[in-house]
């Protein structure tokens, strides 16, 4: 293991933070349902790579809070797996949405998500004796020296692109 990696992430990166809250403990039979749901949906995930997730990371914010970060390939698959008929989601997100509409969740479980299309030059990441995590993991993992030794060295990477033939006539 490389002591001081990077995220060798190309491009925009995109970002979703996706989460519940517990209001009520004793609530157990709205809560955990929908705790169930959230990592039904990553297996189905991982076990479809081409939906374009490429890496998450399960947090507990606190007793009473969970949340996944995770990492896409683009926001066009991320919006594709959310409105796929055929996926999970879409059952877990109708289910939930009658439960709202009828008060049978009100106060009792919370739910949020927050999505981030990162533009490249926006992002950096620095690993110390670490094995691939979070944007690494998504992304792979590589030698700072190959983005740089310092954060605005980072920052600053670009991904090379062919160089556009120019039209003439």
């Amino acid at each position: 293991m490389v002591s001081r990696t990077t995220a060798d992430a190309k491009g925009d990166v995109v970002v979703l933070l996706i989460g519940m809250r517990i209001n009520q403990f004793r609530a157990v039979r709205l809560w955990l349902p929908v705790m169930l749901a959230m990592l039904r949906m990553l297996r189905e995930l991982v076990k479809a790579p081409e939906r374009g997730l490429l890496g998450h990371v399960l947090l507990t914010a606190s007793p009473r809070t969970y949340y996944v970060v995770q990492y896409w390939e683009s926001k066009e698959k991320l919006y594709a797996y959310a409105t796929a008929p055929d996926a999970f989601h879409h059952k877990a997100w109708a289910t939930v949405n009658h439960k709202e509409r009828t008060g049978k969740l009100r106060g009792q479980v919370g739910i949020w998500h927050e999505t981030y299309i990162v533009p490249e030059g926006s992002y950096e990441s620095v690993y110390g004796d670490m094995p691939a995590f979070g944007l690494a993991a998504a992304h792979g993992q590589i030698p700072l020296e190959r983005r740089g030794r310092y954060a605005k060295d980072r920052f600053a990477h670009r991904t090379q692109q062919a160089p556009v033939a120019e039209k003439t006539g």
